[in-house]
């Protein structure tokens, strides 16, 4: 899943190109990284992910321990984020701190019709107004998460500036400042409590992740409309 054999290319020099042809530097990726990583300590000092989050009990060499806190978030500068290595190009901008994390997660949603909800007496915690999944060149595969999103908008009959808060995966900075400079996204509604440079991108759960945690935002604000995309090794994006 990181690699893609039609493309021949690896993820993250998929993540390279786009950061060519977007034309962004090593800073404004250093830059973003920071800011989700800062972002998200103070969602979680405020208690933001509490709704979303089911505390487990582990076993440790220590005795029995309980787990309710995502363990990738880091402190860190922007020097040390500056002094890291690139990894997929030389002169890159994708590093070890600017990529999302490899991490073990789950997620769950459960999806119900109305005519469900009545019958089982549930409380809807939001409504999924549309959807879209799209092909897109393998090599930016990234940039699919722009154009799933423009395309769920487009079926729901809403634009970008209806939406109250927006999700997109951070695969890597690059991507997601890519995908933001396509739809013209603020900065100050996107992601709005870090993304997956912090808390990581548990491959194949990060689609429920971000529905639940637009959900949970959404109701924390009291909003009305949010979306969240994301963009899949070898070159597809769904909204």
């Amino acid at each position: 899943s990181l690699f893609d054999t039609h493309a021949n290319m690896s993820m993250g020099q998929t993540g390279e190109k786009l950061a060519e042809q977007y034309q962004l530097t090593r800073t404004q990726c250093d830059e973003f990284a920071m800011r989700s990583q800062q972002k998200w300590r103070t969602a979680q000092t405020l208690g933001h992910f509490d709704a979303e989050i089911a505390p487990i009990q582990i076993s440790t060499k220590k005795g029995e321990d309980t787990m309710a806190t995502d363990e990738h978030p880091r402190e860190t500068t922007l020097d040390n984020l500056s002094a890291l290595n690139p990894v997929f190009k030389k002169d890159g901008v994708i590093t070890a701190g600017t990529a999302s994390g490899i991490c073990d997660g789950a997620s769950a949603v459960l999806l119900a019709s109305d005519e469900a909800c009545k019958t089982h007496n549930l409380t809807a915690l939001s409504k999924i107004v549309s959807y879209c999944s799209v092909g897109c060149d393998p090599t930016i595969m990234g940039i699919g998460a722009a154009f799933a999103l423009q395309g769920a908008l487009k079926k729901a009959k809403l634009q970008i500036d209806d939406m109250e808060i927006i999700e997109v995966n951070e695969a890597f900075a690059a991507q997601t400042l890519a995908v933001m400079a396509e739809l013209r996204l603020d900065a100050s509604n996107t992601n709005v409590n870090g993304g997956a440079i912090a808390i990581g991108h548990p491959i194949g759960a990060s689609g429920s992740r971000l529905i639940g945690h637009v959900t949970h935002e959404l109701r924390r604000r009291k909003g009305k409309y949010g979306a969240c995309a994301l963009c899949i090794g070898g070159g597809q994006g769904i909204a």
